[in-house]
């Protein structure tokens, strides 16, 4: 269905990658110069989304829980998953995208506002590299453009008269940007409303989930690596280092994680590479426990031991002899690791902690938002109600995962 719906998005971002290798082939280095992390993304998800349809397809038949009934918590994470890999299919606008905050402030869910398409300011010749930029801004949206108004109403007679709250304001036919003769006026439908500032708040909403879900899988395989590197030389070594490391691990636990998080985000800031180190250097101790109670008993086991004889390194042992091994009580823990860290973010965005102003989140949305609870209350329900379903959906895919792998749970 999305491919029906986003077809032109879709078109769009391929026809904008084939000019950009043809612009890349007769002048590279302005083709290096004009790239950009949004033009990347947007390509990569038409890329990836081109190839999982064939996949989803073809593979069908092997993947078994495609053909049972998905339940509402599988489901919901295939809908998180599907948002963070195609966000720019899903939408194109900017999520810090303004203007006209008298007409476009704290709209309701389900408004809409006229929209006025001015001509652009285009000068006789550009270089091919200009060119390929405005074609590029038409298709992924600024976070500004003044080629856009939006009004309450508009009248066209031999002028243009739109209204902003109580301002009446006129512009000539000339300047507004038109289609088989006719003047450039749309309806902006916002889904969600919008927030304080005028944005999207379905867009914003969207870009909250792929930073939260990021942070998230960023934060869980830091903490994966720590502790089953840690728990894996305390469980295999013994002696000293286990008593050590059982003592640091102890002393983690003990130690207040806000004074760590304060600390951390003091020396390196507030972003996003920060706070997935905050929360992954936070979160390990579960996994170092369960590795390293793993490892104890499997050194008990007579494969172990032959593998040993054969001579293997320790990091053959690990990959080898553990990990498939382990990997059932791991997978469980990291589930519900990764629902604890995605409310950790949401509590540090919600506290002024978070990744800043540069990204959306879904704490600093609620954040944000409880100010104008009693008029807006579409700022905090919207991304609280995507926060609970997310929690709710992997704490509970955890558990069946967790029945999948130990049946004696179901007893």
């Amino acid at each position: 269905m999305i491919v029906i719906i986003r077809f032109n998005l879709v078109a769009g971002y391929l026809t904008l990658f084939f000019n950009y290798i043809g612009l890349l082939v007769r002048d590279t280095k302005a083709a290096a110069a004009i790239v950009n992390f949004s033009f990347i993304d947007a390509v990569l998800s038409v890329i990836m989304f081109l190839l999982i349809i064939p996949l989803i397809v073809l593979f069908k038949k092997k993947w078994t829980f495609l053909k049972n009934k998905l339940n509402f918590s599988f489901a919901f994470l295939i809908a998180l998953c599907f948002i963070f890999l195609f966000t720019p299919i899903i939408s194109n606008e900017n999520p810090e995208f303004s203007k006209n905050l008298s007409v476009t402030k704290l709209l309701p869910p389900l408004s809409t506002v006229k929209l006025i398409q001015l001509k652009s300011n285009e000068s006789g010749s550009i270089s091919e590299s200009e060119k390929f930029r405005q074609r590029m801004d038409k298709i992924i949206k600024l976070s500004y453009n003044d080629n856009i108004i939006f009004t309450d109403s508009v009248k066209l007679a031999g002028t243009v008269k739109y209204y902003q709250k109580h301002d009446v304001k006129e512009i000539i036919l000339e300047e507004i940007l038109t289609e088989d003769g006719l003047p450039v006026v749309k309806e902006k439908f916002f889904l969600l409303g919008t927030d304080e500032f005028g944005r999207d708040l379905f867009v914003r909403l969207i870009f909250g989930t792929r930073i939260s879900i990021a942070i998230g899988f960023g934060a869980v395989i830091l903490s994966l690596f720590i502790g089953i590197i840690l728990g894996f030389t305390a469980g295999y070594r013994g002696g000293l280092p286990d008593i050590i490391l059982n003592r640091f691990t102890e002393t983690f636990l003990a130690f207040p994680v806000i004074y760590l998080v304060v600390l951390i985000l003091a020396l390196f800031g507030s972003s996003i590479f920060s706070v997935i180190i905050v929360l992954g250097i936070s979160g390990w101790m579960s996994l170092f426990k369960i590795v390293k109670s793993e490892v104890l008993s499997i050194k008990q086991k007579d494969f172990f031991s032959t593998a040993e004889l054969v001579g293997l390194r320790k990091s053959q042992l690990l990959l080898k002899e553990i990990l498939p091994v382990i990997v059932a009580p791991v997978l469980v823990n990291m589930v519900f690791l990764f629902s604890n860290i995605v409310l950790a973010e949401a509590a540090l965005s919600y506290l002024g902690l978070g990744i800043g102003n540069s990204y959306p989140s879904w704490g600093s949305m609620i954040s944000s938002g409880q100010q104008y609870i009693n008029r807006a209350w579409w700022l905090v329900a919207f991304p609280g109600l995507g926060l609970i379903l997310t929690l709710f959906s992997v704490n509970s895919s955890g558990r069946m995962l967790g029945k999948i792998f130990n049946p004696r749970l179901n007893t």
